[in-house]
């Protein structure tokens, strides 16, 4: 297994069936082309890609800078082999050489294997908390 960053459109739409939809050719090309915006796939053996992980710095005037692991995607044949938690590595390595002072995700309570997926790559659970959303669409 290979770990890259991926800076070209036609890499993200050859992983499109590691998102949860289609990818969006406009989205992509301006998260791609924000510096501060990740993207790293996962590939086998065979140069297919198996695993997918986004990340974006956030930073704050009093805190600095931290990662946001925003999803991770592991192809359902990949699963269970240590592509998710060596994602979640490569992404904390990029942090690290980005200046980030921290690295944090969000997951559903229930999501056992990416809670797992986390606790293996060296995260702490800090505490629970509410997530309060806006829609914007409407």
């Amino acid at each position: 297994m290979r770990i890259e960053r991926v800076t070209a459109e036609a890499d993200v739409h050859s992983a499109a069936d590691l998102f949860d939809t289609a990818p969006i050719e406009s989205v992509t090309r301006r998260f791609l082309n924000d510096p501060t915006h990740h993207l790293l796939l996962a590939y086998d053996d065979a140069d297919r890609p198996v695993g997918m992980i986004t990340g974006v710095e956030t930073t704050h005037p009093d805190k600095g800078t931290e990662m946001l692991i925003y999803e991770l995607g592991v192809a359902p044949v990949a699963r269970l082999q240590g592509v998710g938690t060596a994602l979640v590595d490569a992404m904390a390595a990029l942090a690290r050489e980005k200046g980030c002072y921290g690295m944090w995700v969000a997951t559903e309570n229930d999501n056992k294997a990416a809670l797992a997926t986390y606790r293996r790559a060296g995260a702490d659970e800090e505490m629970t908390f509410t997530l309060l959303s806006w829609d914007l669409t409407k």
